[in-house]
């Protein structure tokens, strides 16, 4: 009686584990590659599901291109000491009377300290009137007093000074060693030299991005190419405002890999071995290397290119498959240029699923042994 009671415990667990496992999913880290092909258009699906090859991976090698237009480029660099609106001069005039017009009686010279260059670019001298500076050197302010006084006072000599300018300034933010204004000044007028001026960039180069915003026009650059085209050291104007910044691009990686994450770009441009390594490369014990996807929206320009077609009109859902099994399959893992807002997934090998059927299938029938174990206890204390 007690083996046939055991029996007939054992077999209904045994049908117990089998509907449960049945009816629920294993788990798992994503879709399989069959579930992704699924999705295919072929397929009733609303993806383009495209297997990476030499064409494929020219076709979407698009590399955001940055660098300033020829109107930053051409720009002559300003004189250190040439007059701005908001400047400071400072006048000393010297009179050759003893009843001068500005001169006291027991002085020869007078000084006006901080004189400022009114936002029209004008100052005003006394018996001198109103004197356009803006624009014109020291020198030429000079010229211009003297020419006026010349009229009422004889002989008058004249020094004009430009003391540190508020108008020929730019501000420089973000990433910089010291954030601030800074005058334009003889050794500061180009953008590499106002960087060093500020202390450097605080960031790794090849993800450093320079914008500079001059009026309504913003231009920016990566801060390697300053360095290898000597055109991109733009001269400075007045007002300019300079930003530094890290890269923003980014990826998901997802599946089986070392990392899932929002990962951000460490160069300027990411191939898709690269952004596998970077986030640890595919997870040994689980990963499918014939299953590496790179999936992403792309603009119709791209995905007609790639799909030899003309008829796709806006945004498409693309999804590119990498076998890194195949001869050239790390090749193409190399070239293939993965870009921002991608989604890498890697799919688990199914080896991977089928042990985790067995695992589960077995910590069932421990399970029933136990329970098996505990029927016999019961009946024999109960016989």
């Amino acid at each position: 009686m007690t083996f046939t009671t055991t029996r007939w415990v054992k077999t209904v667990a045994v049908f117990a584990a089998m509907s449960i496992l049945a009816s629920c999913t294993l788990p798992r880290s994503g879709p399989t590659k069959s579930e992704i092909y699924s999705g295919s258009v072929m397929r009733e699906g609303d993806a383009f599901i495209v297997t990476v090859n030499d064409r494929v991976s020219r076709a979407t090698a698009v590399v955001p291109a940055l660098g300033f237009t020829e109107g930053f480029q051409n720009a002559s660099v300003v004189g250190s000491d040439t007059i701005q609106p908001g400047d400071t001069l400072g006048l000393t005039i010297w009179e050759n009377v003893d009843d001068g017009l500005l001169v006291a009686e027991t002085a020869n010279a007078t000084t006006l300290e901080e004189v400022q260059v009114d936002g029209s670019g004008f100052v005003f001298v006394p018996y001198a009137g109103r004197i356009r500076a803006a624009g014109n050197s020291p020198e030429a302010v000079r010229r211009i007093i003297t020419d006026r006084l010349a009229e009422q006072t004889p002989d008058p000599q004249v020094e004009v000074r430009r003391l540190a300018g508020d108008g020929s300034t730019v501000s420089l933010v973000g990433a910089v060693g010291g954030q601030g204004v800074y005058a334009i000044e003889r050794p500061t007028r180009t953008l590499s030299a106002m960087l060093a001026r500020a202390g450097g960039i605080t960031l790794e180069p090849e993800i450093t991005q320079i914008s500079v915003i001059r009026g309504q026009q913003t231009e920016r650059i990566w801060f390697q190419d300053l360095y290898k085209n000597p055109r991109f050291d733009i001269a400075l104007r007045g007002g300019d405002k300079i930003l530094v910044e890290a890269d923003t691009r980014s990826f998901t990686a997802l599946g089986a890999t070392g990392t899932q994450a929002r990962v951000p770009f460490e160069s300027q441009t990411l191939s898709a071995l690269e952004a596998i390594a970077q986030v640890g490369g595919l997870l040994s014990t689980t990963a499918d290397p014939t299953g590496v996807f790179v999936m992403r929206n792309e603009p119709a320009e791209v995905a007609n290119q790639v799909l030899g077609r003309t008829d796709l009109i806006g945004a498409q859902r693309m999804v590119y498959v990498l076998d890194l099994t195949q001869p050239n399959g790390m090749f193409m893992a190399r070239d293939f240029v993965v870009r921002d807002q991608d989604t890498l997934y890697v799919t688990e090998a199914p080896f991977a699923q089928w042990s985790k059927t067995i695992s589960s299938l077995l910590g069932s029938f421990g399970a029933v042994n136990t329970l098996a174990t505990t029927a016999t206890l019961v009946q024999g204390s109960g016989g």
